[in-house]
């Protein structure tokens, strides 16, 4: 099957898995079944052998897991379809709504694979499972353990995040690893974010740039999984410790773990986009979510590093007259110096 890309990182899971504290006993075996349960599908072909859709009209199914972990479980809401009154179920369809308002109406994308795919997710996922995931053909939402995380639905931007995964395997396909692994969450989190705003109308200055506000309860000291703004600095917290994300190449980390750090060394890229849509000003999908969006539509390696993947941008900027701008932010993150950029043109 494929590799599960779920919103909560493993370091993290794992370290809620070892809490020893009676008050965290249901996070920690949540924690536990998180790190190790995988799911059953029935019923769902690959998405690569799907055939195209000729009425790209937006469609989504909600199903519902039922605390099991056969997917898709029962279908509860279809397309159309009125709310069910389950605020997980429809806060999913009104999230898959969200994010695909904002590829369909900026970007012209019907659906995730351009061609009308069905978004189809599944709500109570497992029992208490901390994290909701892509897994290649769906979304699946965890409740969560109700003493670390709560439900899965209620950020928008985790949403956004997971089905951008979705289309990241449709265009440039960044192998999950290293720092292509990296790039691949970090474009997660750049749309998951520009869906939040585009859906509350927000300019890059007034965006939180936070990604999983509302999964935390109020037991964690912190306000969200990760921030494009200033990256670890999302949670600090006595059990579960400080966000251990870089934003610079300078603190990098080299590891052989989450498949080479891809959670952690996203912080670099996020903060580059960040850089990037508040130095432009306006909406951050205008211009640069669009230059981000159209790199991924370019001939960019499926192995692609931090420095192919900011070339690529740079290019695309051009377009934008905005490569000057983008330039700056990748170096002012430390993928390239001052002698090592590529030089400036007339973006």
């Amino acid at each position: 099957m494929e590799t599960i890309r779920g919103i909560v990182p493993p370091y993290l899971l794992r370290h809620i898995a070892g809490l020893e504290e009676d008050r965290f006993a249901t996070a920690a075996e949540a924690a536990r079944r998180a790190l190790s349960e995988r799911p059953v599908h029935g019923g769902h072909a690959h998405p690569s052998v799907r055939p195209p859709v000729v009425d790209a009209e937006l469609r989504r199914k909600v199903h519902d897991a039922e605390n099991g972990t056969d997917l898709p479980g029962r279908l509860v809401r279809g397309e159309g379809d009125p709310a069910t009154g389950d605020v997980a179920a429809d806060e999913a369809y009104d999230g898959f709504g969200a994010t695909d308002a904002l590829f369909r109406q900026q970007y012209g994308r019907t659906s995730m694979d351009d061609a009308g795919l069905t978004l189809l997710g599944t709500v109570h996922y497992g029992v208490a499972y901390d994290n909701a995931f892509w897994d290649g053909t769906q979304m699946v939402f965890g409740d969560g353990d109700g003493e670390i995380f709560g439900r899965f639905t209620a950020s928008l931007s985790v949403i956004g995040h997971e089905l951008t995964h979705g289309l990241i395997e449709y265009t440039a396909g960044l192998v999950y690893r290293d720092q292509s692994g990296a790039l691949n969450e970090s474009i997660a989190d750049v749309f998951g974010a520009l869906v939040e705003q585009h859906a509350a109308g927000q300019t890059a200055d007034e965006a939180s740039w936070l990604i999983g506000v509302g999964l935390f309860t109020d037991e964690v000291e912190g306000e969200a999984l990760r921030s494009m703004a200033a990256p670890g600095t999302a949670y600090d917290d006595d059990v579960l410790g400080k966000d251990p994300q870089p934003g610079h190449m300078d603190d990098f980390v080299e590891t052989t773990q989450d498949n080479g750090g891809v959670h952690l060394n996203s912080g670099i890229p996020n903060k580059a986009f960040h850089l990037v849509a508040t130095e432009l000003g306006g909406h951050a999908w205008e211009v640069a979510g669009r230059i981000w969006y159209e790199t991924l539509l370019g001939d960019l390696s499926p192995r692609a590093t931090f420095e192919q993947f900011a070339q690529a941008t740079v290019a695309v900027a051009e377009n934008h007259d905005a490569a000057d701008v983008v330039r700056g932010a990748w170096q002012a993150v430390g993928v390239w110096t001052n002698s090592t950029s590529p030089s400036s043109s007339s973006g």
